[in-house]
């Protein structure tokens, strides 16, 4: 088990800083999802579109701590410059951005419509479909980021 984890320890603290990045998206789109909507009555239901705000504001601020923690400890530099790769992880965040966005919003929408009573805390269907979608992304996030960006 050790060896297995030694083997594996880009992908376990990837793991770490993708859980860190989450916890930080989560709280954030929770602080937004509830505040936002008291000055953009709006946010509820932008046409269709269900908390727009909250959820850029929230995953932008798991990006910044997902390329922070990247840097520091995931990845090694790769072969591009730190500009480069910056912009190359940004580009990524972008995309990754709008498909997180395209979940959230059909999870919403068709999925999760019931809370989930964890006894000590309840999650409503805006934080599952939010959790949802940050785990369907990570996935493609942890293979474009190490071959593209971090020289795989």
């Amino acid at each position: 088990m050790r060896d297995l984890i030694l083997r594996q320890k880009q992908v376990l603290f990837f793991i770490i800083a993708g859980g860190l990045s989450a916890v930080v998206e989560i709280g954030s789109f929770k602080f937004f999802s509830t505040s936002l909507p008291h000055l953009f009555p709006r946010e509820t239901n932008f046409h269709g579109i269900h908390y727009p705000l909250s959820n850029i504001f929230s995953t932008s601020c798991g990006i910044i701590s997902n390329y922070f923690l990247s840097i520091w400890f995931v990845f090694e530099r790769g072969k591009h410059s730190k500009r480069k790769e910056f912009a190359y992880f940004m580009l990524v965040s972008f995309i990754s951005t709008l498909l997180s966005l395209t979940f959230f919003q059909i999870f919403y929408s068709y999925i999760f419509k019931d809370n989930i009573d964890l006894v000590v805390y309840t999650l409503s269907p805006e934080m599952i479909s939010k959790i949802a979608a940050i785990l369907l992304v990570s996935i493609l996030n942890y293979s474009v980021k190490k071959k593209v960006i971090f020289n795989g």
